[in-house]
């Protein structure tokens, strides 16, 4: 390899390193490096195009970052950025898996279609909703709303506003603001719900109207706030019926840190002095209300009946 060529490869190379390993036609020329030169490597298996804009400096597989660099090029660099679940795994989102790359861009542009990225149309994209950064990527508050409107079920859309929150690549305050800056097409109602039971925790109970919902399911109406005698004092039991049945409804705040090991020493004591509980998460009300709530009808009848026969 002459010296000339080497050059090129090593200005290549260094300019794709911070990109995983690739580099835009765009990039190359402003190297001075033009298509002949390209055209040269690729012909010689040194470099792989990806498309028609994506160039890797070498010929194995693409890491994610590059395959994320990928989808802005071919789509546009001047109209898409990552969006959804892939923002929020490329600002470090674990436990979630995602073949696809999702990006947005404006509604009015014309794209086509590339392999392995979906492209999402949306009414508005502010430049204040995009992560500081050469790689366009939606923050991961409003990336995660936006994943919520494009999940493929209400349990992935609870989940997916859940866990960005759960891992702290954003607040729950940052959530329930970007209900209110992005604004979906689809489940709406559920989205702005669950940002405000994963922000509030047990200040949203009020909005959710258990008894309401017993009405609804053929229960009667159970008292609040019950207080019995815990591991630490006075417990207030969020509701309990006569017939020894209390329901515990858990805010989203209950699964983190010691919130666990409270309510188990909470839910044992109750357990002890005779009572039985059954504990619901307020995203469970809102995606498994039917499920849930038959249980509790189940559970009503049954120490319902114990009690008429003793």
């Amino acid at each position: 390899m002459d010296a000339r060529i080497l050059g090129i490869h090593d200005r290549a190379h260094a300019a794709a390193a911070a990109r995983g390993g690739v580099i835009s036609r765009r990039l190359l020329r402003g190297l001075g490096i033009d298509r002949d030169d390209v055209r040269l490597q690729l012909r010689h298996r040194r470099w792989a195009a990806h498309g028609h804009w994506t160039i890797a400096t070498h010929t194995g597989e693409l890491s994610d970052l590059a395959q994320r660099w990928r989808a802005v090029w071919e789509v546009g660099e001047r109209i898409a950025a990552l969006d959804g679940t892939s923002a929020l795994q490329h600002a470090g989102l674990e436990r979630w898996r995602d073949d696809q790359i999702h990006v947005s861009v404006p509604h009015t542009a014309n794209t086509k279609g590339v392999p392995g990225v979906v492209v999402h149309k949306v009414r508005s994209r502010p430049s204040a909703l995009l992560a500081p950064g050469e790689l366009p990527v939606v923050r991961p508050a409003p990336a995660a709303v936006r994943a919520a409107h494009w999940a493929v079920s209400d349990r992935q859309a609870a989940l997916v506003l859940v866990m960005p929150v759960q891992q702290r690549l954003c607040t729950g305050e940052q959530l329930l603001e970007a209900t209110g800056v992005v604004r979906g097409r689809t489940r709406r109602a559920l989205i702005a719900g669950v940002a405000a039971d994963v922000a509030l925790g047990a200040q949203a109970l009020g909005e959710l109207d258990f008894a309401d919902r017993c009405r609804r399911h053929g229960l009667p109406e159970p008292s609040r706030q019950v207080v019995r005698n815990g591991p630490r004092g006075r417990v207030y039991l969020d509701v309990r019926w006569d017939c020894g049945l209390v329901v515990e409804i858990d805010g989203a705040g209950h699964r983190w840190g010691l919130a666990v090991t409270d309510d188990n020493l909470r839910q044992n004591a109750v357990a002890l002095q005779g009572d039985t509980v059954l504990r619901i998460d307020v995203l469970g009300l809102r995606i498994a209300e039917e499920q849930f709530m038959q249980q509790v009808l189940a559970a009503y009848r049954h120490l319902s009946g114990l009690q008429a026969a003793g």
